[in-house]
């Protein structure tokens, strides 16, 4: 929609990453308090999301890169983009191994970062919706990720496409800060299986909408498939691997 910068080097969609990042630490940061987790290891978690975003950003463009390479070549500049999924992916490991590496020497003793470990992934599903969903609006702003063309009165003009676009950002917005909604009070319940549920259902949400999208996306070894789709295809059979570990370790701590 306005996909100018305000300042030199700085647009709406810049802002609205540094809004999403801060939305999800704030909300991290309530919700530890909530769940009781210990000071140490909500300050160990807070280190390691802030790191897991900065390299969550670049590996997300490296994603997008990867996928730009058979229309554009691997390049990696302002223009490059960037995709959820790559973030998401190259984020959640550089946060598992800061977690684990640091919580097996900071909690040498007790093993609180063992113990309470799914309750920290149970928080961590309405901070992930929160901060994707403002991204979501910066993309919006940007005028990537768009629909396709059409008429309708939900349609928005994209003056970076030229025409008006069915607004698939807005839409995901709306559906990520209802999951956050979601996530959140289940979180503040003390409820299990929150991640696998978050995966699962944005797995779907993704792989449905994308056949709405019209902007460039790359291609798969599968004709038929979109990058996007096949990786929420692995999203939602993860979710599975997810909810039985988690499962796994509610039985067999006794928990309901």
């Amino acid at each position: 929609m306005y996909p100018k910068d305000i300042l030199p080097g700085i647009d709406l969609y810049l802002i609205m990453l540094c809004v999403a990042s801060v939305s999800a630490i704030f909300t991290y940061r309530i919700l530890a308090d909530k769940r009781g987790l210990g000071a140490r290891l909500q300050n160990l978690c807070l280190f390691g999301a802030v790191a897991a975003i900065l390299v969550g950003y670049y590996s997300a463009v490296l994603f997008q890169a990867i996928y730009n390479i058979p229309k554009y070549g691997f390049q990696i500049t302002r223009s490059t983009g960037a995709t959820f999924y790559g973030g998401l992916i190259g984020g959640a490991a550089f946060f598992l191994a800061i977690y684990f590496i640091s919580g097996k020497f900071l909690f040498s003793e007790s093993g609180e970062h063992k113990r309470d470990f799914w309750t920290v992934a149970n928080i961590g599903a309405p901070c992930i919706a929160i901060a994707h969903g403002f991204g979501r609006i910066g993309c919006l702003m940007a005028g990537c990720c768009h629909g396709k063309e059409t008429d309708a009165w939900y349609g928005i003009y994209m003056s970076a496409v030229g025409k008006r676009v069915v607004p698939i950002q807005l839409f995901e917005a709306i559906i990520l800060f209802a999951l956050f909604a979601f996530f959140a009070y289940r979180a503040l319940k003390g409820k299990n299986y929150n991640l696998s549920l978050y995966m699962a259902a944005y797995g779907v949400w993704r792989f449905f909408i994308e056949y709405a999208r019209d902007d460039y996306r790359g291609y798969t070894f599968i004709p038929f498939l979109t990058p996007s789709q096949l990786t929420a295809i692995i999203m939602i059979a993860g979710a599975v691997g997810v909810f039985l570990l988690e499962r796994f370790f509610v039985k067999k701590n006794g928990e309901s």
